[in-house]
């Protein structure tokens, strides 16, 4: 097989703008900017295209010929005995959150993934993390959020919160690649299977990225979700200072999500996410192409992997619970030694357990994925076999549905955006999101959706 370029993965949407191809593209002016659509893609002249085709080949996460999650786990972590189809290797799961400190509260939901990596920095195992933080200046980097570099305890805990925003790690690899030390990296699940082949190819990476913590993953928002968030407060995009996605508040369920935006001139709105056009997360709105072909929730390739625990009687405590996949037995010990101190609450769980918590995802990413890819050829090979028939005729409704909202929500926006409508995109979603629920939730499943209204 041929190998194609960044150019021929974004035009057929297997591109998720990880910035990996332009982190190794040495002295050339490639870079990731912002599409039309709020997507980050990469850019660059033909020559780099063409000359980084066997970089996409060997490192990108959508490429057809890169090992699949399954077998790169079993060479990272050959000490993690236990497999399951939904989680991949692990060593031990807990469900839990973190009671020293102001993680938890500062978390959106159990505080560990904020706690683990500063206790990876405290404790001298790493130099650095790699993770997500705001953008100072939102005005003139044009995004929201980056990732970063951070060197001390109270600059990985800056970063606390989910970011439902496009971001991308070309800058941060390119430091690693450049500068000794010793790393750990947070990202969703195809970021991390990124690094873990980035890694097989580049000796230096192999050596100084020596953690790595996934985040389970419903699926990439472009940055237009931000923006439309802020039309429906009533705000223009351009004035958002910060978004906080997942706002914690006594009187609302973890489940139950809360968005507010701090504006330049100083003023906060806040809205729930249920009341918007677009706050079904299920629905799909403004969802990558590339997510519609992943197949991994857990962030399998990764040592440990955190998302929230979406079933009772954890999704209804306001104050938020992690479940955790541990794949690495040093890391497994260090989550225990904090339990034995009482400075984290885990209880261990079975694969089903986490399973469960993540059940929406799951189905989306599997038996979904399985039917999207019987719809279409151009498909890299998946670890579920493409069957046009593996779901129910309602079922696949919805999963017809739900791409097309995907890929009309970016058009839609696109539309309102250039003509300064904000009605053509409002209208159209308020439409496309009520056609939805009346497939999805006919048979009186509202109930369900409400206490299952977390991503994934």
């Amino acid at each position: 097989m041929t190998p194609h370029g960044p150019r021929a993965m974004v035009r057929t949407g297997r591109c998720i703008g990880c910035g990996g191809c332009v982190a190794q593209a040495g002295g050339s002016t490639a870079a990731m900017r912002m599409d039309a659509s709020g997507r980050l893609r990469p850019t660059g002249s033909h020559a780099w295209d063409r000359a980084a085709a066997t970089v996409v080949a060997q490192t990108c996460p959508f490429s057809s010929v890169v090992p699949d999650e399954d077998r790169l786990s079993d060479t990272l972590f050959p000490e993690a005995r236990s497999h399951d189809a939904a989680t991949g290797r692990y060593v031990a799961a807990y469900v839990g959150h973190v009671v020293e400190g102001a993680y938890r509260q500062d978390g959106s939901s159990g505080g560990l993934v904020s706690w683990m990596a500063t206790e990876l920095l405290r404790t001298g195992r790493v130099d650095a993390v790699a993770h997500v933080h705001a953008c100072e200046d939102p005005a003139a980097s044009g995004r929201l959020f980056e990732y970063r570099l951070s060197r001390t305890e109270s600059a990985v805990r800056g970063g606390a919160g989910s970011r439902y925003y496009p971001v991308e790690m070309s800058h941060v690899l390119r430091t690693m690649l450049a500068e000794p030390g010793r790393y750990a990296v947070v990202g969703i699940p195809c970021f991390i299977k990124a690094v873990q082949l980035m890694r097989r190819r580049h000796p230096a990476l192999r050596e100084r990225i020596v953690h790595t913590l996934g985040l389970f993953c419903g699926h990439m928002k472009s940055a237009r979700f931000a923006e439309s968030l802020a039309w429906q407060m009533g705000a223009n995009a351009e004035d958002m200072q910060h978004v906080d996605f997942r706002r914690k508040h006594p009187d609302r369920a973890a489940n139950q999500y809360h968005a507010q935006i701090a504006l330049r001139d100083g003023r906060t709105l806040g809205r729930d996410w249920w009341p918007l056009v677009d706050g079904d997360w299920g629905a799909g709105f403004f969802m990558d192409d590339a997510c519609n072909l992943c197949d991994d929730v857990m962030a399998e390739t990764a040592d440990v992997s955190f998302g929230d625990a979406w079933v009772e009687p954890y999704s209804s405590d306001w104050q938020g619970h992690n479940v955790v996949v541990v794949r690495t037995p040093a890391l497994d010990a260090m989550l225990r030694d904090a339990r034995d101190q009482g400075r984290i609450a885990v209880d261990p769980v079975d694969a089903d357990f986490v399973a469960g918590t993540q059940a929406a995802g799951l189905r989306q990413r599997r038996e979904g994925l399985s039917y999207r890819l019987a719809r279409r050829s151009d498909a890299p090979p998946k670890r579920v076999p493409p069957d046009a028939h593996i779901a129910t005729p309602e079922r696949r409704r919805i999963y017809r549905l739900r791409a097309a909202i995907s890929r009309w929500s970016h058009r839609m926006f696109r539309l309102a955006r250039f003509t300064r409508v904000r009605g053509l995109y409002l209208c159209w979603a308020r439409a496309a999101l009520t056609t939805y629920h009346a497939f999805a939730y006919r048979r009186g499943r509202l109930g369900a959706l409400l206490n299952r209204f977390g991503p994934g």
